[in-house]
């Protein structure tokens, strides 16, 4: 196949990337606005017979016409993602997240285009710590945030022009991804490079959120399987069985590089900060057979910080100004 990727040089989208090429025989094309969270660099080594890559805004609807036309499947990775973010200027959000969408939903719909749609757990709100329940498919959406809600909402329009319209789309909602090429601003690679450059961590409030992670390499696989064999229409949820808090989290990092484990700082905690995410995946794991690959935390974490630790020029150029942002508001 020829594949459209939106957003494939961003974190899942460029591990995506690398996955369909290491693993398949498909061509893919690589559509991206290259904001901050995106990076060429992340796509470096692949082979020029097997990628294309298109500098571009997913809402350029005469763009977005053409390269869908030329495609037998579009992977709808491209999004304002960072909740953070989201609280200091909602505008890029409403942007992306909903006019992009739409605007790949209306050539996919002119073009008759397989369309999968990526989405977020953070569409179904959070869960008490002490909860046992998971988020499922028949969850009730409840978003907390700018970013969460228009998720939510680009969610929606997927189903809508489904049901509509007769696009062919499936949807995949996943829960919090780690792994190679992800920008600094993010949890797991922040306190990661924090500790590689001897500073210390820093821990929203308490640290006790859960999050439930799953490496972005069983993400891609699982996106894979969705679009080989999922049902038009059905929404698959994507997880591995990885809840941990977020000081968890950070101590395990801490020990991982050698480092006391309470050698961390609380920082001012986020506004609304969701308590906890957890993904049930069985319907995926039952009717398409996925399963994770990365079943083990520490030794996906321990590969993530390997990776980080061998290519600080990829991270480098981002940290100084991610840090600077943080501290101005106290973070």
């Amino acid at each position: 196949m020829r594949l459209l990727v939106t957003g494939g040089a961003g974190f899942i989208g460029s591990n995506f990337v690398h996955h369909v090429i290491a693993h398949t025989d498909h061509h893919v094309t690589v559509l991206d606005k290259l904001t901050y969270a995106g990076n060429r660099a992340s796509l470096v080594g692949l082979p020029d017979d097997r990628l294309t890559f298109v500098h571009g805004d997913i809402a350029d609807a005469p763009l977005v016409d053409r390269l869908t036309s030329e495609a037998q499947a579009v992977v709808h990775y491209a999004a304002e993602s960072h909740n953070d973010n989201s609280l200091d200027d909602p505008r890029p959000f409403v942007d992306t997240n909903i006019i992009g969408t739409y605007t790949l939903l209306e050539a996919a719909r002119r073009h008759g285009t397989r369309f999968h749609h990526i989405s977020t757990d953070e569409v179904y709100g959070d869960l008490e710590l002490d909860d046992p329940a998971r988020f499922t498919e028949a969850t009730p959406y409840n978003p907390s945030s700018p970013y969460s809600s228009t998720k939510a909402g680009s969610d929606l329009l997927v189903r809508a022009w489904v049901r509509s319209f007769g696009v062919q789309a499936t949807i995949s909602n996943c829960s919090n991804n780690y792994g190679p090429y992800q920008h600094v601003e993010k949890f797991i690679p922040r306190q990661i490079t924090n500790v590689l450059r001897g500073q210390r961590p820093k821990l929203y409030g308490a640290g006790l959120n859960v999050r439930d992670w799953i490496h972005a390499d069983d993400h891609s696989a699982a996106v894979l399987t969705i679009l080989e064999k999922g049902r038009i229409g059905e929404t698959y949820l994507i997880g591995a069985d990885g809840e941990k808090s977020n000081r968890e989290v950070v101590e395990l990092i801490l020990t991982t590089l050698g480092q006391p484990a309470d050698a961390y700082d609380h920082v001012t905690d986020r506004a609304g900060h969701d308590l906890r995410y957890a993904i049930d995946s069985s319907k995926l794991r039952a009717e398409l057979g996925w399963q994770p690959r990365f079943d083990d935390f520490a030794a996906g974490l321990a590969a993530t910080i390997e990776w980080y630790r061998d290519n600080e020029p990829w991270w480098a150029p981002q940290k100084d100004a991610t840090e600077a942002q943080y501290r101005a508001k106290g973070q």
